[in-house]
């Protein structure tokens, strides 16, 4: 059967879209955010400890995912629906690995049970296998199904862990029931890629490892550099200002993920070399940025009172200097993403170099109080931001790429 380019998606399908991606978004980190605070009233001490280390191991672990999820979505989106599914249960096999080839690491360095260890990898396994159909669904412009399908995946991910919590099974049974229901979600997610439109045998390329490791790497290299100044403000600055500084950075991570919707919805179209999807989703996000910025200047007091309390209240004149870098690098993933799209080589490059640079800065001539470090995190967004938009308008588009059949379909 001949492919064929998906219908123009109307505006109205695109704004329902992105309704639901943004409400799902909201829902999972909700359900993330749930967790742990439900453990601190459950779990003692030392459990709530292991509790947040086992979802902190976890979420680490489960990076390579997000970079599968981002390499099926683009091979989806040039070549139609294939087999990807070796590709997955390799990934998810060398996640979970290294997460039980760590466990007497793990066990002795951080103290976390045996079972803890081994759980955290089931978990991983299952959140990797997961990401594998959000990337069908992305890549084949199925925007309500994909949102239908990140709240499936937050559900699986913790809501076995907040069910434990609730019938006081305790951290190891908290863990073995999030396992289980981590471990279903890739069969409900299954239901949702079954493709609308009867399609021959694929005929696409197989999704190459190269293509995984470069989305993983890409994924990776983003979240090294948003929480790079965070890092450093703990190991730079005293107590007091480095819980100032992380206070702030909730208000960067703000400005980071709250205009991630318009990159989502572009990132199929970027595959096939639209280069007005990439103007419209900087658009967005740009206008997005400016918003948050200028809202934070106007009522930077108020935001550093919702963030961290009212002892954080006289900090509210850096509050759009926080907002800043994250619109920043709000930008900047929207470029990373374009270029992961467009086939670049070594599309993070220049994040990776930023990391390097804030960090000598950093350590070397920035002085070690809570605006000399915001400023040096500042000035590094400005000129990564630049280097990806610089690289972005000196790459050529990428010629466009057959669709999968079933690409129109919004549900």
């Amino acid at each position: 059967m001949a492919r064929t380019r998906p219908e123009p998606v109307g505006v109205r399908a695109l704004g329902t879209a992105g309704l639901a991606v943004t409400a799902a978004g909201i829902l999972g980190n909700g359900l993330a955010y749930v967790a742990p605070v439900l453990a601190a009233r459950q779990l003692d001490a030392a459990d709530l400890s292991a509790l947040a280390t086992a979802l902190g191991l976890i979420a680490i672990a489960s990076v390579p995912g997000f970079g599968l999820q981002l390499a099926v979505a683009v091979h989806h989106a040039r070549h139609g629906h294939s087999d990807t599914r070796r590709a997955a249960l390799v990934t998810a096999t060398l996640c979970a690995g290294a997460l039980v080839a760590a466990t007497p690491l793990l066990t002795t360095a951080l103290r976390l049970p045996v079972e803890v260890s081994i759980l955290s990898a089931v978990t991983t396994a299952a959140v990797v296998l997961s990401c594998r159909p959000l990337g069908e669904l992305q890549g084949g412009q199925r925007f309500v199904r994909l949102a239908v399908g990140m709240v499936l995946l937050a559900a699986g991910r913790y809501g076995g862990v907040l069910v434990g919590l609730l019938l006081g099974l305790g951290l190891t049974g908290s863990l073995l029931l999030g396992a289980v229901s981590a471990v279903l979600t890739p069969l409900a997610l299954a239901a949702l890629t079954r493709p609308t439109t009867a399609t021959a045998a694929p005929t696409a390329p197989p999704l190459g490892a190269g293509r995984i490791l470069t989305g993983c790497g890409a994924t990776l290299a983003m979240l090294v550099v948003s929480y790079a100044d965070l890092l450093l403000a703990r190991q730079l600055l005293p107590a007091g200002d480095a819980g100032a500084y992380a206070v702030g950075t909730v208000l960067t991570k703000g400005a980071l993920w709250a205009p991630q919707v318009a990159t989502v919805l572009a990132l199929p179209r970027l595959a096939r070399g639209d280069r007005r999807s990439r103007t419209v989703a900087l658009a967005l996000t740009g206008a997005c940025g400016l918003l948050l910025v200028l809202a934070s200047a106007s009522a930077g007091g108020l935001a550093f009172r919702l963030a961290g309390g009212p002892d954080y209240t006289h900090l509210g004149g850096y509050a759009p200097l926080f907002a800043a870098v994250g619109a920043l690098y709000a930008v900047v993933f929207v470029l990373l993403n374009a270029a992961v799209a467009a086939g670049v080589r070594w599309p993070a490059a220049p994040l990776w170099a930023g990391s390097v640079v804030l960090v000598v800065t950093a350590l070397s001539i920035a002085p070690r109080t809570v605006a000399g470090l915001l400023w040096c995190a500042l000035g590094t967004a400005v000129v990564m931001t630049l280097a990806m938009a610089v690289r972005a308008w000196a790459t050529p588009p990428r010629a466009g790429q057959p669709a999968s059949p079933d690409a129109h379909d919004q549900g």
